[in-house]
């Protein structure tokens, strides 16, 4: 070649390489064109894009390349990657994004964007493999123009707010061949999955649909896609048939989630054994979710059959009967097992305990009977044990001591009996215990709650048949949330040690025999929403601490003999009459309660001389208009002299006849018989008046008014009559309760009916039509 034609040549070489130089430039300039208008869409960036500069250098396409979240191919001519999630981007997702038109995966996930998905983005179709734009606030139908990217391998839109159906577009086109994962889950999505029969996603692997509501079968032609490994449907409004036909083509299956939709089992919803039966090709089952079907039939002994992988069973929430399988046990690597919530019946099988691997059992709100098997105390891991209202009777075994792991334990609603085992004292990791609502008895172990100092959650030991006081060793649960030790046969002091349990936060000791004052550091506890503790025998003032606490917010003194003054500041400023139903010698400023009256001291003398100087003027006040007028004059009058007698004659004690007295009380205030109440309104006199009180009396108390206010009294009289009325059958209410122990004693009485005669005596005119000048003479 001559030196002429060399040179052509290499001039020719040159140019090209300068056209194509400028070419590479553009081509990179657009990308980054591109990419500043789509930023210029985000209206709120915490400094992720701040990289995202404008360049007129020649080094624009390396500055664009070195941007956060951009990936260029190897020679630094085009975008290929964006992938800028999670940075807390705010604002419209720009159509500009589609100019990228090199750009194969878009990771545009776990931001703030709303607005609809730009239907420009089908245009990638040519390079397009990963689209992601999950966990946004995008709204609006997906774009059938998505279905054009017929390379697409990934697509995620999961947790937005997407509306509409899927487009038959997204599952059926040339797409088809290569989709390997699809999540639409968690949006507003409805209509059926739009996979028809001519539609084969073969190469997908993963399916999650979850949270939308979309309805109909489960597509058939979804067992052409014999490699899924994940399928997830839970918690639509799918109808039919388990997919049996569908899932028996699937051995590469490891988790598959039917769970809240309306499947039905085979045979009119009677025969879980043909779905059983075509899980037993899956080899890699590992998780199998159907709770919350209504699904029939009984668990057949096929379960045997079931992948030796399998880990997790959700079964609850069905209307599966008959008895757990024994076969179960051949699923050596459970850990968690969910049968709560069904129509199961029998014992425990105790074939279940040789699951060593167990973590978590449930078998809670079904009819299983029979005793706690002992082999329980075996399952080495077994963290979570809810067996929780059944018809199970025995006792807890000893051997649950073994359970080191055990962090809930729940048995309550059951025919448990026994006592509160000790041995549970050596479940140190506890966090909650639960045996209320059983027929347990005797004391409650000192060396269980000493023990228990992990307990962060609660303890209920409730509605059982606890005998013995509170052991002091319960007030080292310093991060115990929540006590409820209601409704046994407790008794003695509240201890103030309690005041320790500093996380405490809701304490229920009501419907128990507690006596003397509430303590005070009660009222200290920092966290302190909830206390209950009506139906005791509480006495004394409610200390202030309560009312100056900043967190209690539900309170109940119902029912005990509390007394003094009480105000509405402070916590108590939202209660009403309904947080002291009951306590008759409370008053004070609270809604609904009584007014405070001026209080004389007195000497504090023998029972026997109250009994006599108390009910004697009472009776003599009350008794003898009464009964000059009552049918049942005659019973009164020898009551009178029954009790006039029993005050003069054997030694008094303090647990008199409560319940006659406060009967008898009853009976003055309605001027009824306890007999006329059983005959005509088929129950005791106790609870006729309770059902009226304490907002339906005003007919009660007017007829009480006409039969014992004196004629000619200025009506002005009327409200302290009927304060006396209500005082009475507040009193008699509580003598009259169903539970000795709830009862006051005879000295609480008398100091009441005391309190009550002062008042009578302080306002003479009550009594008599006499001038003021012989009111007292008459009195004395």
């Amino acid at each position: 070649m001559d030196s002429c034609s060399l040179l052509s040549f290499s001039f020719l070489i040159i140019v090209m390489t300068v056209l194509a130089s400028k070419d590479k430039d553009e081509l990179i300039k657009r990308d980054q064109n591109s990419l500043l208008s789509f930023r210029s869409s985000i209206v709120s960036d915490p400094h992720s894009l701040s990289t995202w500069v404008s360049s007129s250098t020649s080094s624009s396409s390396v500055d664009v390349c070195n941007w956060f979240g951009v990936k260029c191919n190897n020679d630094s001519t085009r975008v290929i990657e964006l992938d800028i999630s999670g940075q807390d981007l705010r604002g419209e997702i720009s159509p500009s994004i589609a100019n990228l038109t090199a750009l194969t995966v878009l990771d545009l996930s776990r931001n703030l964007f709303t607005g609809e998905i730009p239907r420009e983005i089908g245009s990638l179709h040519k390079t397009l493999k990963q689209l992601s734009l999950s966990e946004n606030l995008l709204q609006g139908n997906i774009p059938h123009e998505l279905g054009s990217l017929n390379r697409l391998v990934y697509l995620d839109l999961g947790t937005n707010r997407l509306t509409g159906q899927i487009p038959v577009e997204l599952f059926c086109n040339g797409s088809s061949s290569s989709l390997q994962y699809i999540d639409i889950s968690n949006n507003s999505l409805t209509g059926e999955i739009p996979l028809k029969n001519h539609c084969h996603l073969r190469e997908l692997r993963f399916l999650l649909l979850w949270s939308n509501k979309l309805v109909g079968d489960v597509p058939p032609s979804l067992s052409n896609s014999t490699n899924l490994k994940w399928i997830d449907l839970e918690s639509n409004l799918l109808t039919g048939e388990l997919p049996s036909q569908v899932i028996t083509n699937m051995p590469h299956l490891q988790f598959l989630y039917l769970s809240y939709n309306h499947f039905v089992s085979h045979n009119n919803n009677t025969n879980l054994e043909p779905f059983f039966a075509s899980l037993a090709n899956s080899s890699d089952l590992q998780e199998l979710e159907l709770a919350g079907n209504s699904l029939g039939g009984e668990m057949p002994s096929s379960v045997r059959h079931l992948s030796v992988n399998l880990v997790q069973i959700h079964l609850d929430q069905n209307r599966i009967h008959g008895s757990i399988p024994p076969e179960i046990s051949n699923l050596l690597n459970l850990t968690l097992l969910n049968l709560s919530s069904n129509l199961l019946t029998g014992p425990i099988p105790r074939e279940l305990c040789k699951l060593s691997k167990l973590e978590r059992v449930y078998l809670s709100n079904n009819l299983l009977t029979g005793e706690l098997p002992v082999e329980l105390g075996d399952i080495p891991r077994l963290g979570l044990l809810d067996l929780s209202r059944n018809k199970l009777s025995g006792s807890i075994p000893d051997s649950f001591a073994n359970l080191s792991q055990l962090r809930r334990l729940l048995l309550y609603g059951n025919h448990l009996s026994g006592t509160v085992p000790r041995s549970l004292g050596k479940c140190i990791n506890l966090e909650i215990l639960d045996l209320s609502h059983n027929n347990l008895s005797g004391k409650i172990p000192p060396e269980v709650v000493s023990n228990l100092r992990n307990l962060k959650i609660y303890l209920n030991l409730s509605s059982n048949h606890l005998t013995g006081a509170i052991p002091l060793e319960l007030s080292k649960m310093d991060m115990v949330l929540s006590i409820d030790l209601s409704s046994n046969e407790l008794s003695g002091k509240i201890p103030p040690q309690l005041g320790s349990c500093i996380a405490l936060e809701h304490l229920n000791l009501s419907r128990n025999g507690f006596f003397g004052p509430l303590p005070a550091s009660l009222g200290q506890l920092p966290y302190l929403k909830e206390l209950d503790v009506a139906l005791n025998r509480l006495t004394g003032a409610i200390p202030p601490s309560f009312q100056r606490s900043s967190t209690l917010k539900n309170l109940n003194f119902s029912f005990n003999m509390f007394s003094g003054n009480v105000s509405d500041r402070g916590s108590f400023s939202k209660l009403t009459i309904e947080s002291f139903l009951g306590d008759p010698l409370l008053c004070g400023s609270v809604k609904g309660m009584q007014t405070c009256k001026k209080k004389h001291k007195y000497a504090v003398v023998l029972l026997p001389v109250l009994l006599s100087l108390i009910v004697t003027p009472f009776l003599c006040v009350f008794g003898y208009p009464l009964v000059r007028r009552s049918r049942f004059g005659k019973n009164l009058t020898v009551w009178i002299v029954m009790r006039i007698k029993y005050g003069m004659g054997r030694r008094a004690s303090i647990h008199g006849d409560v319940y006659s007295f406060g009967v008898l009380l009853l009976e003055i205030v309605s001027g009824r018989r306890p007999t006329d109440v059983a005959v005509n309104g088929g129950s005791s006199l106790h609870e006729f008046i309770k059902s009226h009180y304490p907002n339906s009396l005003e007919g009660i108390i007017e007829q009480a008014l006409i039969r014992w206010k004196p004629q000619g009294k200025p009506e002005r009289c009327d409200k302290l009559w009927r304060e006396v009325i209500l005082e009475m059958i507040e009193l008699g209410l509580v003598c009259t309760q169903y539970t000795p122990s709830t009862r006051p004693n005879m000295l609480d009485v008398a100091h009441e009916m005391g309190r009550l005669k002062e008042y009578l005596f302080a306002s003479p005119s009550l009594l008599h039509n006499q001038p003021q000048g012989t009111q007292g003479e008459a009195i004395s």
